[in-house]
This record gives structure tokens, C-alpha cells and sequence, in this order.
């Protein structure tokens, strides 16, 4: 398969010199970047006229509970923050069955493919007794059938509320369970080629719902398979209390004692570290997923971005949980990053291109991947394209390498690629038909959310 994007207005290509293109075209071929220059003269399988439009690589999400898009705007949990949010949640995904992880993810995948976004890592660790073999079978079905590129997890939890956890028994398993499960995992769906379309992560949940011994021995086989580790960390004042009481430990020093840092390593969230923490975080390789939208809606605090930028920590950007943003839209994210840090570091705060390097190259990073992040010859043909003649952005494209974050885009984007296939085309997914699965997802949820409603 080969496509031409011809006439393409501004290419901003994020890649190491931050190379803008004007007027070029780019030929794609076996899901590969092969040239971008003008005028080329290639023969292609398919030819799109880009006059008028900007390209952008496709962002990249780090950090998701795709679950979660089926417990979005419950009025009972609105104003807790992160532990009694938690709790009160739990009595919700204890019912998690293989339709709502499959329904969930397509509604969450789309919606993320619709703001441009052509990676997403998911975060699962809940799997409820009885079906948890299903779930992330049932997730990979959802990415195979979207076109998108999936990272997905092998999430855990062994701590109950018996043992001082915050999750229900029914939703945990035994560290034995957990290493068989994702042992077998590891064997199914991660795929460590260049150009992959799907790898896969082990990641227990976080300190107050996995044991030491489940991030130490996760830690162990990941490095036996050469697979990456993640897990929430340092979010909130209550789990840096915990871990103080608990293990006599700050979370990182915590997680460095179990072999959970390093460069095949990142978390979720880093709010809470302080200078000393982040300098390790740089030396360690040790990356970190920035989740502003949750991190405003659960009160958990500002995340220091431009002091983890400043010292060369791996930072990428990530839409969190559905339940706690309460959506998957990596457009709106970058702008409320922008934002945020204009808010809490006025001066020294990220700039909009700083931004969109994180949810691009720096996102990819994060992932360990070095074949996309950016629009380059060689790379993985992953990218999305705005047609910048819109009401809303008139007089807005004077820099486009900021527009994103500092105008921000509302809309959906015109055409979004994945591995050199158009996934979504006039603001419209290829590969599902929205209305059918707007129908199966509603009354699903509205099954799944019965005794809430």
C-alpha cells in the first residue's frame, strides 16, 4: 500500500532539529515515511490533496484506562479526590466483563484517533474473578479492529482492603495468578519488531494496591522478557503519607528499592517529587506520564514539567483515565498542559511547541520507541492533518508549531494516518460505523451503570 500526501501547506515535523516544511508532499509506502520534498513524482495506491492543510505527528498517549470510558460523569464521585474516588469507583469495575472492556475501548480509541492521536498506551489492572483472562483479549480485538497502534498492559493489583488496599477482594489476585497471567500475556500480544503494532507493558497499579513483592517480581520478568514497566506514582499528598507510614520510604525511594526505576521505566502522574527526586529521575532514565486534566478534576496538584524538562527527564503526555478527564481527547490535553503550566509557572512555563513535543517525541521516549514521535524518512508513516481553512482558526496559523496548544483545536481532525492507513477521514473513523457503535456502546453502559442510574 502507498499514499501521497501532496501540497501539504506546513508540515511540522517535531523531529531533532524541529524541521518546518512548507509546500511539500509526503510519500508513504508499506507504513513507512519514504520522502518528503516538493513536487515528488511518485506513482501511489492513493493520492489526498492537502492544499490548505497542517501536518502534525500523530500524538502519542501514555497512560489510559480505556475501562473507565463506561463510568464517566457519575454525579455521586464529582467532587472526591483520588482515594475515596477510588473507592467509590470500585463498586463499579468490580463488574467489568469482556463486552464493556471491548465497547469501552473502541468508544475511548476513537475519540483519541479523532484528536489526532495515532498511539495509546492503556493502563488495565483491573481484572474481576472469573473473567480475567478475557479482558485484554478483548482489548486487542478493539485495536486490530480501529487501525490504531496499541501499547497495551498487563496491570495488577494483589492488595485488597483486607490487607490494607483500597480495591474490593473481587478485583485483585494472588502475585502467583498475576506473574502466570502475564507471563502468558507477554507471549500473545507483545510484539517487539520495529514498526510494531502492538507491545505490551507489565504494570502493577500503584503502592497502595500491589504489594512489594508483586513490583519486584513484575520488575524481575520484565527484564527476563525485555518488556516495560509502569505504574502510578508520587500523585498525591495521601499516597506519599502511605508509602512514609508503611515502608518508612518516599514512593521513589520506595520503588528503587524493588528494581522499579530505570530506563525501562515510567510513571504516571510524578506530581509530588522533589528536586533531588527529579535529577535521579533524569540520571536513572526513569520517564513519567503528565496527566493535567486529572490531575485538575481530582484535585491531586500541578505536576513540575518545566523542572523534570529542565533536568532531561523523559516526559510524555497522556489523557488518564476516561472517569477522571472525562474524555480521551490528546488536542484538549495539550491545551490545558499549556495552560496549567502558564498558570502555576508563569515565566517558566512550557512553551505551546514544548508542548507538542511532548505528546509527539516525547511521548515516544517514554514508550522506548524510536520509530515514530516525529514526521521523518524511515519512520513509521503516523501523522494527522487539520485543514486550517475553519472560522475558528482564522488568523490562528502564524505559528503553527504552538497553534495546538495555544489556540487549541476544537474539532475534529480532517484525516488521521496510522502505519500509512487513513483511520480517520473527514473527521470520521474508516473502520466502524459510529452511529451502530454509538447504539451497542449506550445501552451497554447504560447496562453495565444499572444500579447507579
Amino acid at each position: 500500500m502507498s499514499l501521497l500526501l501532496k501540497n501539504i501547506s506546513t508540515v511540522v515535523s517535531c523531529d531533532t532539529s524541529d524541521t518546518v516544511y512548507e509546500g511539500v508532499d509526503i510519500y508513504i509506502k508499506s507504513g513507512k515515511i519514504e520522502q518528503i520534498g516538493k513536487d515528488l513524482k511518485c506513482e501511489a495506491d492513493k493520492v489526498i490533496d492537502c492544499t490548505h492543510m497542517i501536518c502534525y505527528p500523530g500524538l502519542i498517549n501514555t497512560h489510559h484506562h480505556l475501562y473507565q470510558y463506561f463510568s464517566r460523569n457519575i454525579k455521586s464521585v464529582q467532587n472526591f479526590e483520588l482515594f475515596d474516588w477510588l473507592r467509590a469507583l470500585y463498586g463499579v469495575w468490580k463488574n467489568l466483563d469482556e463486552d464493556v472492556v471491548y465497547l469501552s475501548s473502541v468508544c475511548g480509541m476513537a475519540e483519541l484517533m479523532k484528536s489526532g492521536c495515532t498511539t495509546c498506551f492503556d493502563h488495565h489492572y483491573v481484572f474481576p474473578s472469573g473473567v480475567s483472562t478475557k479482558l485484554l483479549s478483548a482489548q486487542y480485538s478493539a485495536h486490530k479492529d480501529l487501525g490504531i497502534r496499541m501499547y497495551m498492559s498487563r496491570g495488577s493489583m494483589n492488595l485488597s482492603e483486607k490487607d490494607g488496599g483500597l480495591p474490593p477482594d473481587s478485583v485483585v489476585q494472588t502475585t502467583d495468578e498475576i506473574i502466570k497471567e502475564s507471563i502468558d500475556a507477554i507471549e500473545k500480544y507483545h510484539d517487539k519488531s520495529e514498526g510494531s503494532m502492538c507491545m505490551l507493558a507489565l504494570a502493577p497499579c500503584s503502592p497502595f494496591s500491589a504489594s512489594s513483592e508483586l513490583y519486584s517480581e513484575s520488575a524481575k520478568l520484565a527484564r527476563e522478557y525485555g518488556v516495560r514497566l509502569h505504574t502510578h506514582l508520587c500523585e498525591t499528598i495521601d499516597e506519599e503519607n502511605y508509602t512514609l507510614e508503611k515502608f518508612g520510604k518516599r514512593p521513589l525511594s520506595y520503588m528503587e528499592s524493588l528494581g522499579f526505576t530505570g530506563d525501562d521505566v515510567w510513571y504516571a502522574h510524578g506530581i509530588y517529587f522533589n528536586d533531588e527526586e527529579l535529577k535521579f529521575l533524569a540520571e536513572s532514565g526513569t520517564g513519567v506520564a503528565h496527566c493535567p486534566i486529572s490531575n485538575m478534576k481530582l484535585s491531586s496538584g500541578a505536576a513540575k514539567i518545566p523542572q523534570m524538562l529542565k533536568y532531561g527527564v523523559k516526559v510524555g503526555l497522556a489523557v488518564d483515565g476516561s472517569a477522571s478527564n472525562d474524555g480521551s481527547n490528546m488536542l484538549e490535553e495539550m491545551r490545558v498542559a499549556f495552560l496549567l503550566s502558564r498558570f502555576a509557572y508563569s515565566s517558566d512555563a512550557l512553551s505551546g511547541y514544548d508542548v507538542l513535543k511532548m505528546a509527539t517525541s516525547g511521548s515516544a521516549q517514554v514508550l522506548g520507541r524510536d520509530d515514530i514521535g516525529s514526521i521523518k524518512e524511515g519512520k513509521c508513516a503516523d501523522m494527522f492533518l487539520i485543514d486550517k481553512r475553519r472560522v475558528e482558526l482564522c488568523g490562528a496559523d502564524f505559528d503553527p508549531m504552538s497553534m495546538l496548544s495555544t489556540v487549541g483545536f476544537k474539532g475534529t481532525v480532517d484525516y488521521t494516518i496510522v502505519n500509512g492507513e487513513v483511520v480517520v477521514k473527514d473527521g470520521k473513523c474508516v473502520a466502524i460505523d459510529e452511529e451502530k457503535l454509538f447504539e451497542k456502546g449506550d445501552k451497554k453502559v447504560r447496562e453495565y451503570l444499572s444500579t447507579l442510574l
